[in-house]
């Protein structure tokens, strides 16, 4: 077993010198975003997510709930092009939901991975509310921790791009996390890129995949097309 202290983490790191509510506040999207209450928010971006998915049900050949793992909330939504064809290439969303969303399934065939405000250091979270429902232990956090995870591994696949995206108006911790996690990419030579999205906070940067000519769904588009 490889001996993984003090790999993947820096030396110092700022959350541990917080006071539990400023940790609490620095992993709470909600009260961070800019144009709308915390309340009014995820009330906002909840009935988008309604909303688009409706659209898409009602427009698009689909296969729905199919699982890919036992757990009840391991289940995911296929929606078709117009035109198909054996040879079209696949994109596949999950939102981690503060890793309450079950396991996901591997990135079989897949030409890149699209991290957008991840918390890839788990620790923090066992200090704050969402721990909750997680009820994760510190060896849980470290064992399942991606920084960990990545800092012990090399890509299989060199040619893989990893873009790791955080937005501007996201709290610092999720800024830290997010560069912190693309210099242990790149240390690992990883083909990793880092965007900062203008403009958007922690939710606006799922709704605005919606809109063709969003910054972030065109990288999507020109990586998957490539």
């Amino acid at each position: 077993m490889m001996d993984v202290s003090g790999v993947g983490f820096p030396s110092k790191v700022p959350w541990k010198k917080m006071s539990a509510e400023e940790l609490e506040n620095q992993y709470c999207p909600s009260r961070w975003v800019v144009r709308l209450g915390a309340e009014e928010a995820l009330r906002t971006y909840s009935q988008i997510g309604i909303e688009a998915t409706t659209r898409a049900r009602a427009t698009r050949k689909s296969l729905l709930h199919v699982p890919y793992g036992d757990g009840e909330g391991e289940k995911v939504d296929i929606y078709f092009p117009d035109e198909s064809s054996e040879a079209l290439p696949f994109f596949l969303f999950f939102h981690g939901g503060y890793w309450q969303s079950g396991r996901h399934p591997g990135p079989h065939g897949r030409p890149g991975f699209f991290l957008v405000s991840g918390v890839f250091d788990l620790e923090p979270i066992v200090y704050t509310s969402q721990n909750v429902a997680l009820q994760l232990t510190l060896e849980d956090a470290q064992r399942n921790s991606p920084q960990l995870k990545v800092a012990q591994a090399q890509p299989v696949d060199p040619t893989c791009r990893v873009l790791v995206v955080v937005g501007q108006f996201d709290s610092p911790e999720f800024h830290r996390q997010s560069w912190e996690f693309y210099q242990t990419l790149c240390q690992g030579e990883w083909k990793a890129s880092f965007e900062e999205l203008h403009d958007v906070d922690h939710f606006e940067i799922v709704e605005n995949l919606t809109q063709k000519d969003n910054v972030l769904t065109q990288i999507i588009l020109k990586t998957i097309f490539q």
